[in-house]
């Protein structure tokens, strides 16, 4: 599987994403019109932006009204120069449980070009995508719909020390991700200190993390729940990904002093 700095980055976020067992609260808490914006920094050099945002359409599935998400990234400063990325991820997700219906990757890596699509049957647990069909064990999600269901999730009864596992379709396959909540801890960030969850999601050793690789990942305790930092050690050196401007939430964004 191959897995580049941005989809790398949308791993990230959605891996907030708990257990099917858990129940969606009954409102989602984003809205159209909500903006995010991330950087990306490999030790202390910028490496790359991402946008992320709710987009309001008239495209229905199966007449089913739906949110249009849409995660945008590209490389920055001396980065860009050496390796330019543009890489666009869209998600159709029903308004009403979240579950996605189409997925698509349009990704542009130096010289490298890829599109690619996925079509989900929830009812059939079955994907369909330009690869083949692959069969997911429950509902299954996209690294970007993952995202958005996640911050949904009530979790009011979890434990400190809890894990869970999540089914999310990338690239070729279905696969699994276990993610431990880790407990409470403020933390600073470009706009200033929050009251966070914290979390701990599996990785796997390889071309991109050691056997010691630790992930973190903090989720703002409030009504939001957007992941405003999260850090990881790789091979060489280290990756931190930290939120750096918000527009249109549906509910104050509680920063501290």
């Amino acid at each position: 599987m191959k897995i580049s700095i941005f989809t790398f980055f949308l791993y990230i976020i959605s891996s907030q994403l708990l257990a099917q067992e858990l129940q969606n609260t009954k409102e989602p808490v984003f809205q159209v019109g909500e903006q995010l914006k991330y950087r990306l920094r490999y030790g202390i050099f910028t490496a790359a932006e991402a946008n992320i945002r709710v987009e309001e359409t008239d495209i229905k599935f199966d007449n089913h009204p739906v949110f249009h998400l849409v995660a945008e990234g590209r490389t920055a400063g001396a980065f860009n120069i050496l390796y330019k990325v543009r890489n666009r991820y869209d998600s159709y997700i029903d308004k009403t449980d979240l579950a996605p219906y189409l997925y698509t990757e349009d990704i542009h890596e130096s010289k490298y070009k890829r599109t690619d699509k996925a079509r989900f049957y929830q009812d059939q647990k079955k994907i369909v995508s330009n690869k083949g069909t692959f069969k997911g064990d429950g509902q299954t999600f996209d690294v970007l719909s993952a995202y958005y269901f996640a911050r949904s999730i009530d979790i009011s009864k979890l434990k400190l020390g809890d894990t869970f596992n999540m089914d999310y379709f990338l690239d070729d396959g279905v696969s699994k991700l276990q993610v431990k909540y880790v407990g409470k801890e403020k933390v600073k960030t470009a706009l200033g200190y929050f009251n966070c969850l914290k979390f701990s999601p599996s990785i796997q050793p390889g071309r991109i993390f050691r056997k010691d690789s630790k992930l973190y990942l903090w989720i703002t305790d409030d009504g939001n729940r957007i992941p405003v930092k999260a850090q990881v050690e790789i091979l060489v050196g280290s990756v931190t990904m930290e939120l750096i401007s918000v527009n249109g939430l549906k509910f104050p964004l509680l920063a501290k002093n």
